[in-house]
């Protein structure tokens, strides 16, 4: 992490299954910014009870609705009865009511325990966390509900999926035939002009190099629009090494049968591989993420890396 993040900022950089969280700290109410997945959640609690040091915890905040963000927030309510949670507005309903299904949770074969929420970060506002006014700002493209936040007399940004130093995350719409590239484009127009000094992204860690990191972002987005099947199947291993990541260790034949059973996997297939057979076409990726030293086999098994 950048080092010269002040002493009221605490990141605790978590691995590709988790999004990173980050605290907010103050001597009256300290908040939270995202929760890691939900198998994470007893390592979510220890770690940011360890970093609270005896403060309390007052307010969650939540970037976007992917269970990678949110899969700790029912752990954490439960932990601290009187959390204040703040989710962006495009799925309150869904919170409400709780759809696991529209919060695509059922569909992508992922978890999510049952959350409550309290009120919404509404981009064009500005929210007291910890010691620091943060601007909220949207952020469509991966998440079309997504909000960065932005503290202007630091110059920080919490880019959540929207930025990271080596790119972005996957552009969910866009596999599912909604243009939404356009957005990601814009949002990565808009950090632009905020022109933070360091940003703390969602997953991995922080940096100051924005400009590099920007140009990075634009030309892996340039290379997407060139060939929307190459970012179909960079989704497609994502979600794989995601589900691997999980279970540490996956026969293949289970692989496959997960994959049959999850219906957007299936809907990534049938849009932009229809002219495979779901089985070979798992295996392809399988073989993919060994290639590239993201899992090894082991016999009949698929294993992280």
């Amino acid at each position: 992490m950048v080092a010269s993040l002040p002493s009221d900022i605490v990141v605790l950089e978590r691995g590709w299954l988790s999004s990173n969280n980050i605290l907010l700290l103050s001597e009256q109410s300290c908040a939270l910014v995202d929760s890691g997945y939900c198998t994470h959640a007893h390592q979510t609690l220890a770690l940011v009870r360890h970093a609270l040091g005896g403060k309390l915890l007052g307010v969650l905040a939540n970037t976007h609705l992917h269970s990678d963000h949110c899969g700790g927030n029912a752990a954490l309510q439960a932990a601290y009865p009187g959390l204040r949670t703040l989710i962006p507005p495009g799925q309150s309903a869904q919170v409400r009511d709780w759809d696991p299904v529209a919060l695509s949770y059922v569909p992508t074969g992922q978890h999510c325990p049952q959350f409550r929420m309290d009120a919404v970060l509404l981009p064009g506002s500005e929210i007291s966390m910890g010691q620091r006014m943060w601007q909220v700002h949207g952020a469509p493209g991966h998440d079309p509900h997504s909000v960065i936040l932005f503290e202007p007399g630091l110059r920080v940004l919490i880019s959540a999926d929207a930025l990271w130093e080596n790119g972005f995350g996957v552009v969910f719409q866009e596999l599912e035939g909604d243009q939404a590239f356009e957005d990601v484009s814009a949002t990565l127009d808009l950090i632009e002009s905020l022109a933070p000094q360091l940003v703390i992204p969602g997953h991995g860690p922080g940096f100051s190099g924005v400009d590099a990191a920007l140009a990075n972002a634009r030309r892996r987005l340039e290379s997407f629009c060139r060939e929307p099947t190459k970012h179909a199947t960079h989704a497609a291993k994502v979600l794989v090494k995601f589900k691997l990541l999980e279970q540490q260790r996956m026969p293949i034949d289970q692989l496959v049968r997960w994959a049959a059973s999850t219906s957007y996997f299936e809907l990534v297939r049938r849009r932009w591989f229809a002219h495979l057979a779901l089985e070979a076409w798992v295996l392809q990726l399988a073989e993919n993420l060994v290639q590239s030293g993201a899992a090894t086999r082991e016999g009949a098994d698929l294993v992280n890396a």
